[in-house]
């Protein structure tokens, strides 16, 4: 019997077609009148226009500021923005980096937060934020940047290329995968965890062959929301350290980041976590975890070495020297060779060892 601690978070959340029509309903029940929407800029901005558009006189705004990896400077930006605008709640539109920059929001003013994701970051189910400062991403757990609501739309991801659904698909699939190996995992996240990684192993091959897929579209969205909750209800290992301290020292693009390293951290931990590796190959329906997830992000086109999303070959050894100095949690202890292999690996764009 495995003894364990489940701790449900308390975020509303609302899924569904056409549910965008909501958000007016659920500002409402927060008791909040000024409103600002955040977004990305260019067509971000566009969509939060439209979102704000259904709030009418409860919009004081949208700031189009967002930035990956949620960098202090713009974070003060958009205080300055809800300062001068009386904002007293933020809608956020977009993917990880506009959530993220609601979170930070929340964090320094307790404003309450609705997100609409329009991608399959997850981080919007998760009291977890990372900021960067100086080039230097720190994570923190607290539930000031959980949002009260999340409204899944499907009609707000049909837009969204199948090349960023395929890199944010497998970013959201990492989630679910460090929970199955986690150190405070238990069978509740286990179960959310192979079941987002499943939907999401099937349909995203499907929206690569038919963007307008709908029933695809739902299925990543559905598969996304589990492997968020699972972001938000454990910790982290190896493979998410390794995404921060990359992110964050060379400003490399996050899901892609995410799709490079999962498979050569899964290779790497499979030894010390034969349970997780039987249901993550389950999942993925295939009989070698890490191979599978290797092969699933080349099926979906997607880019396979840290070198061809910018990442320089003499940032190994700082990236190697950043992770050892500030390791997460590990099911495998880490051994500064082996850790020189993987990244090595995923530079080159090899395949993990067999």
């Amino acid at each position: 019997m495995q003894s364990f601690v489940y701790e449900a978070l308390p975020t509303r959340v609302v899924f569904g077609s056409g549910t965008a029509s909501q958000l007016r309903p659920e500002v409402e029940r927060l008791g909040v009148r000024r409103v600002l929407v955040l977004s990305t800029p260019g067509r971000g901005e566009v969509q939060a226009r439209e979102i704000a558009a259904l709030l009418g006189d409860l919009s004081c705004g949208v700031h189009a500021g967002a930035v990956m990896h949620t960098p202090v400077d713009a974070t003060e930006t958009a205080l300055q923005v809800v300062r001068e605008l009386g904002a007293d709640a933020v809608v956020a539109v977009g993917g990880g980096s506009t959530t993220g920059l609601g979170k930070a929001i929340a964090l320094r003013t307790d404003l309450p937060q609705i997100v609409l994701p329009t991608t399959y970051a997850g981080s919007e189910m998760t009291p977890i934020l990372g900021e960067t400062k100086d080039g230097v991403k720190t994570t923190q757990r607290t539930l000031k940047v959980l949002p009260e609501v999340v409204i899944y739309d499907v009609d707000l991801t049909m837009g969204l290329p199948p090349a960023i659904a395929a890199t944010s698909g497998m970013n959201a699939m990492a989630h679910a995968v460090e929970a199955l190996y986690a150190k405070d995992r238990n069978p509740i996240t286990s179960l959310m965890a192979e079941e987002g990684i499943r939907s999401l192993a099937r349909s995203l091959p499907e929206i690569a062959d038919d963007p307008q897929d709908r029933t695809a579209r739902a299925d990543a969205l559905y598969g996304a929301w589990l492997c968020g909750t699972c972001l938000g209800s454990v910790g982290m290992a190896l493979h998410h350290k390794l995404c921060h301290v990359l992110g964050g020292t060379f400003d490399l693009p996050h899901a892609e980041t995410h799709t490079i390293v999962l498979p050569h951290a899964v290779a790497y931990n499979a030894p010390a976590a034969p349970d997780a590796m039987e249901r993550i190959a389950r999942a993925l329906g295939v009989t070698d975890a890490a191979q599978g997830l290797f092969g699933l992000a080349g099926r979906l086109g997607a880019k396979q070495a840290l070198r061809d999303i910018g990442m320089p070959a003499d940032g190994i050894e700082q990236a190697l020297e950043a992770t050892l100095a500030a390791p997460y949690w590990n099911p495998r202890p880490l051994e500064e060779q082996a850790l020189r292999d993987l990244l090595t690996r995923a530079w080159n764009g090899d395949p993990p060892p067999a």
